[in-house]
């Protein structure tokens, strides 16, 4: 028996060394990629994540400079680290990212790809302190000019007109890790995670711009169908929603296999600059579940909690904790309805959100207003709280249309907050 004993232990100590010795460093600039910041590299740097996937994984290294390039796409046993003074720069051409299957605004659909793809890579990283640039400024004026162009005719136009690639797409990925990493200026959506568990995104600095030119869609974490996702000590300010939950859309959404839950999510020790809203549940949602942002604080003027009732999609948002919130921000809450896109694509369905268990307390912030409660007519809230909170504003009361909320200890203005129908 303690022959058989050694030989395991002996085999499992091989079994380590081998697979560390696979596990490398590929600093692509010792495999063929230059350091031209003007250059096309995809190809080159693309054949480094190959050489490293066919010996087994390793780890793909951006030296410090400037690296222009396409989509990527990452395999099993790789991973990307950017050295200091670091940058994989995006290319600003549509062409240098394949339209192929993907996933986007709530639907599986063909799509152009991001800068980085992971899918099906188990223990995929993106570690810093190095830079990931979308180089996203043609993508967003050739968008506000497609806007202007069809506000002249009288006519809407939806997000998915005007091409342009995410930064990062994760798609059933497990045990992913987002650390110490600059996100920067993305085309469209910063970091897109679909179908993906057990993730932790930490110690990142996401960005993209409100002027000179708006940086439109780039929201900075978009969590679809995924589960054991760990937002911590990161700064986020994009001009979309800083962290949003998603699913599905559409009268059907909950039927189809490709969308699913957001449940168990912890967003903790963040900082949240400008951006559309702090945490937003939908549009495209379809149930969210233990959602829980807890001592972070906020630099904005925009909703802490914003939820997006979307008339054509049921939904269900339940056991929400917001918690230990400092700053300066819009809305306190913000729940409304959500009319764009709207498209019940002939369906007789009737569908309805339910909110149920949501707390916010312990809340110190100087607001731009209260906020509403409102929501589409056949909308359901119950077990709504808010307890301890003190806040600063020029609108203060609650306008509110539902039963069952319960306010406890909530001062605004040094007075109680005053609710409102």
């Amino acid at each position: 028996m303690q022959f058989i004993i050694k030989r395991l232990l002996i085999l499992n100590l091989f079994t380590f060394i081998g697979i560390n010795a696979m596990a490398q460093d590929y600093i692509i600039t010792k495999f063929g990629v230059g350091t031209d910041s003007t250059k096309l590299n995809t190809k080159a740097i693309q054949s480094v994540i190959d050489k490293a996937y066919q010996k087994g994984g390793g780890t793909i290294v951006i030296p410090k400079g400037v690296y222009l390039s396409g989509a990527l796409f990452f395999k099993p046993k790789t991973k990307l680290l950017l050295q200091e003074g670091a940058v994989l720069k995006g290319s600003d051409d549509i062409k240098d990212y394949p339209f192929i299957p993907s996933r986007m605004e709530g639907r599986s659909l063909k799509y152009f790809a991001a800068l980085v793809n992971a899918t099906k890579v188990d223990g995929f990283s993106i570690s810093g302190p190095g830079t990931i640039d979308g180089n996203g400024l043609k993508f967003w004026k050739t968008f506000w000019a497609h806007l202007d162009s069809l506000k002249k005719l009288g006519r809407e136009s939806t997000n998915l007109e005007v091409s342009r690639p995410r930064l990062i797409f994760i798609w059933g990925c497990n045990n992913v890790n987002i650390k110490g990493v600059k996100l920067r200026n993305a085309g469209f959506w910063t970091t897109h995670l679909y179908q993906s568990n057990h993730v932790l995104i930490e110690n990142c600095d996401i960005r993209s711009p409100f002027r000179p030119v708006k940086a439109p869609s780039t929201d900075g974490i978009d969590i679809d169908f995924c589960k054991k996702v760990i937002i911590r000590n990161c700064y986020i300010s994009v001009n979309d929603d800083a962290i949003c939950i998603k699913g599905g859309k559409g009268p059907d959404a909950q039927k189809l296999p490709e969308n699913g839950i957001v449940e168990d999510i912890l967003i903790e020790n963040c900082t949240i600059g400008e951006a559309h809203a702090t945490l937003t549940m939908g549009s495209e949602c379809i149930h969210a579940r233990n959602i829980t942002m807890r001592n972070c604080k906020v630099e904005n003027n925009c909703p802490i909690l914003k939820m997006k009732m979307r008339g054509d999609t049921f939904q269900l948002y339940e056991n929400i904790t917001v918690e230990n919130i400092t700053g300066k921000c819009g809305a306190i809450i913000d729940l409304n309805p959500w009319k764009q896109f709207f498209d019940l694509a002939g369906s007789t369905a009737k569908p309805f959100g339910t909110i149920k268990n949501i707390r916010m307390s312990n809340i110190k912030v100087e607001a731009t207003k209260f906020g509403e409660m409102d929501g589409n007519p056949e909308d359901k809230v119950s077990g709504f709280l808010f307890k301890d909170l003190e806040v600063t504003t020029k609108t203060p009361f609650l306008k509110n249309r539902h039963q069952d909320v319960k306010i406890e200890n909530v001062i605004v203005n040094g007075a109680p907050l005053v609710v409102k129908p």
